[in-house]
């Protein structure tokens, strides 16, 4: 209820005020941030999930791989570890969370790294024989105590940091001037016949809150496949029509992953959970009952929590990636840019 959100606006100065002075603290070097001579990307958002920073980070993966050895950094989220944990062939979905152990899965030439004190994870990290040369770390504009090297901010075109207020109040995790340590800014889940007017006011809302009108701004909208895939085999986006179809989406912001399906099938049944849901043993049997009529779809995400609990040939995950509406080259030339610096 948005009205009970407004309510609760005296709690977002009080929350202003913490963020504030955390930051100010950080700035000012009372608190200590500390910095390493191995290039590190950051890439996070100022609000509270569904940004797309799993498939930013998968682009950069990909960007960089062949060419560096690279490693990602995360807390993984609600996984049932702790500390240092760095995935292996016998890693699961819990004891990595969910998002790192789908990149331990899809890159297995990469290093996969868990840690909610990042410079602790740094250290283990660079403590290994086989030591990265490139660490990208998800989710980490507010873990103030390490400094990258280089901040990517993500902000989604239909929630503009520039036009959100504070938790809880809104969805911001900090004010809009956090936006000042960016290098770069990628508005993602844009459509995809966005207009040059409408990237030039967007530009304009956003760079009121960066450090200069020159901070690059780019615009990247979410890819589909055109197959569904699952551990054995796939099938075709197309084949779907007239199909019944059972969705499963524990993500922050389904509506885009549902619209899509919906496109090949107006008989679609939707179960929606909360991001990062543990599905329940009563949850998992519903699932199940329904694959006897239907073909279940899921999110990435939600497939790596559930391929060892739903092993059906009848369901699958939607793959996606993070793809720029223009000027990618020039977002790479950036990336290689400051590595090459870096590693000088």
């Amino acid at each position: 209820m948005k009205w009970l959100r407004y309510l609760l606006f005296p709690f977002s100065f009080g929350y202003y005020l913490i963020t504030k002075i955390r930051n100010y603290f950080y700035d000012k070097g009372i608190f200590k941030s500390y910095g390493f001579e191995i290039p590190i990307i950051a890439v996070g958002n100022l609000s509270v999930g569904g940004t797309g920073k799993t498939p930013q980070i998968e682009y950069l993966i990909r960007l960089l791989q062949d060419d560096y050895s690279v490693a990602t950094l995360s807390r993984g989220y609600k996984r049932d570890s702790s500390g240092f944990l760095l995935a292996n062939k016998n890693s699961t979905a819990m004891q990595l969370g969910d998002e790192p152990f789908q990149i331990h899965q899809k890159f297995p030439k990469i290093q996969v790294a868990v840690d909610a004190d990042r410079k602790n994870g740094i250290e283990n990290l660079l403590q290994l024989q086989n030591k990265p040369e490139v660490i990208l770390m998800d989710d980490a504009m507010q873990h103030r105590k390490v400094k990258a090297g280089f901040y990517i901010l993500l902000t989604t075109f239909n929630d503009l940091f520039s036009s959100d207020y504070l938790l809880p109040t809104g969805n911001l995790r900090e004010s809009r001037t956090g936006a000042k340590r960016a290098n770069v800014i990628i508005v993602t889940k844009c459509p995809e016949n966005l207009s040059s007017n409408q990237k030039v006011e967007i530009s304009k809302k956003l760079h009121c809150y960066t450090k200069n009108e020159t901070i690059p701004i780019f615009f990247s909208a979410i890819g589909y496949s055109n197959k569904l895939q699952n551990k054995t085999s796939e099938i075709a986006l197309d084949s779907l029509r007239n199909k019944s179809l059972s969705l499963v989406a524990g993500i922050a912001n389904p509506t885009s992953f549902i619209s899509k399906i919906k496109e090949f099938s107006e008989n679609v049944q939707v179960s929606i959970f909360p991001d990062h849901h543990s599905f329940t043993a009563k949850e998992i049997e519903k699932i199940k009952e329904d694959l006897k009529t239907k073909i279940g779809i899921t999110t990435e995400k939600d497939f790596v929590r559930l391929q060892d609990k739903i092993n059906a040939n009848t369901f699958y995950y939607l793959p996606i990636r993070s793809e720029f509406i223009e000027n990618q080259e020039e977002f790479n030339l950036i990336i290689n840019h400051f590595i090459t610096n870096s590693l000088k």
